[in-house]
């Protein structure tokens, strides 16, 4: 029997309120300083999204103001065959924090490890530094 782990979780939680990083993930320019690379995105459903000169491309399926964002997402390292994935971003208040909970579902076996790294590598570790340098 193969097991999948095409289910990834993780929890951060960052040095601004919620609302603020739910706006700045849906804002271009925003999401570009925090990801050191051209985004494409907004905050409405049907958005397209495309981000690390598109090595990760999706449309925004559902936007819930100022807490829920759901895109579909998929990476270069994607398979032609292999669907797209969905993410599920909440965002709630943790004091005068925030907190972000990541649900990313059916992501490929192939690409597992990699995306689950690339979270931490490429938004959580940037987003920390942004906020700490304003």
């Amino acid at each position: 029997m193969t097991v999948s782990r095409s289910v990834i979780t993780q929890t951060v939680v960052l040095t601004a309120a919620a609302k603020t990083l739910f706006a700045m993930y849906l804002d271009p320019i925003a999401h570009e300083a925090i990801s050191g690379g051209p985004v494409v995105i907004a905050p409405e459903r049907g958005a397209e999204f495309r981000a690390f000169d598109g090595v990760i491309t999706g449309t925004i399926l559902a936007v819930v103001t100022p807490t829920l964002i759901v895109q579909s997402w998929r990476s270069a390292e994607f398979k032609p065959s292999d669907r797209d994935s969905t993410l599920i971003l909440s965002f709630t208040p943790q004091g005068e924090q925030g907190r972000i909970d990541l649900v990313h579902l059916d992501v490929p076996d192939h690409d597992y490890d990699g995306v689950t790294e690339g979270w931490e590598k490429y938004y959580w570790v940037p987003w920390r530094r942004f906020l700490q340098s304003r």
